[in-house]
């Protein structure tokens, strides 16, 4: 199974959208509050250059925002 991280806020729109995506599709991921955690904030900077959200990680791949097909690639998910 991918590793699956999360950089997010808690009123931020397309975060909860990729959220809803993961949960949907059983796709279990592990989740970073970065309004309220400054050391996930700076961790999320450092890896993705810049302060959007969300910032999704799988594996190494990088991905700012949600974007649901480059998510379905790379977690090997068929549209439905």
């Amino acid at each position: 199974m991918k590793s699956v991280q999360i950089y997010s806020t808690e009123s931020c729109g397309y975060c909860k959208l990729a959220k809803e995506f993961f949960q949907k599709n059983n796709v279990e991921f592990q989740e970073f509050d970065v309004g309220k955690d400054l050391a996930k904030r700076q961790e999320m900077i450092e890896k993705s250059g810049q302060m959007g959200v969300p910032v999704i990680i799988i594996d190494k791949d990088i991905i700012v925002g949600f974007n649901k097909s480059k998510l379905q690639e790379l977690l090997g998910i068929v549209p439905a």
